[in-house]
């Protein structure tokens, strides 16, 4: 009894070192990016708003609750996820594997994680899963940073368990996974900025060209319900032909390239 009582305070403890680091990251990448929108339309890039329509404030108060209840979830995955590794599920990595090793597995996690959001984006669109997983998140038909983590629980879920899952085939040590989340949750509010974030030349360069957009989820919220997936890059729409056929053009609207060809 003693021991178990040992298990939920340690538990306990494990859930509230966790809490503010969840939701600090949330918090901070979505108030940082509506500071920089927010100063960017006091500017010539204000003509760089992707669209005419505004989200509403009762919008904004859905994709904050929604994101509070994401939190939740991923903060109890994260609990699960620690005391797994005490008890030997997971590999436990406390020290850097060198600088070399560190960003090879970083970017080793955003490659897997671009290819496991493409395909479980893809499938909760299946009309079977929509209604369950992903029609909350479509609310947002003009998100803002605050959708960042807008899902209903079980897409919540379904988002969470990549990172226990990689830790699960390839040991990775905490700073990587740090790392990994920061760049996520920056990527993603980003992506639900309002307002084209990228540069003028960004569909012009060779590799650039692969690194999705603002404008890129944007279509996908605004209209183009059945295209644009991807979340870093835009290789899976390319390969599966799920790329918005006016994405490059819209872009070049958006960016003030009216004239621009690819």
């Amino acid at each position: 009894m003693q021991a178990l009582e040992a298990n939920i305070i340690e538990w306990g403890v494990i859930f509230w070192n966790n809490f503010e680091r969840q939701f600090g990251r949330y918090f901070i990448a979505a108030f940082l990016t509506i500071a920089l929108v927010w100063v960017l339309k006091r500017t010539a890039w204000k003509s760089r708003k992707i669209q005419n329509r505004d989200a509403s404030w009762r919008d904004i108060r859905r994709e904050i609750f929604s994101s509070i209840q994401s939190n939740i979830v991923y903060l109890i995955i994260t609990v699960i996820m620690i005391v797994g590794m005490q008890i030997g599920i997971f590999q436990r990595v406390e020290d850097s594997l060198g600088l070399g090793m560190d960003l090879l597995l970083l970017t080793g996690m955003i490659f897997a994680h671009d290819a496991y959001f493409y395909w479980t984006h893809r499938a909760m669109h299946h009309p079977k899963l929509y209604k369950h997983f992903h029609r909350h998140h479509h609310k947002s038909v003009t998100p803002t940073p605050f959708a960042a983590y807008s899902f209903a629980p079980p897409e919540a879920l379904l988002n969470a368990l990549f990172i226990p899952l990689w830790q699960l085939f390839i040991a990775t040590p905490a700073t990587v996974l740090i790392s990994f989340l920061i760049i996520q949750i920056i990527r993603n509010t980003t992506q639900h900025a309002g307002l084209e974030l990228h540069p003028s030349w960004w569909l012009k360069n060779p590799i650039s060209r692969f690194i999705s957009t603002t404008t890129h989820h944007d279509m996908h919220h605004s209209g183009g319900f059945h295209y644009n997936y991807g979340f870093y890059f835009t290789f899976w729409d390319r390969l599966m032909g799920t790329e918005h056929p006016k994405y490059h053009q819209r872009f070049h609207k958006v960016v003030g390239n009216e004239l621009a060809r690819d």
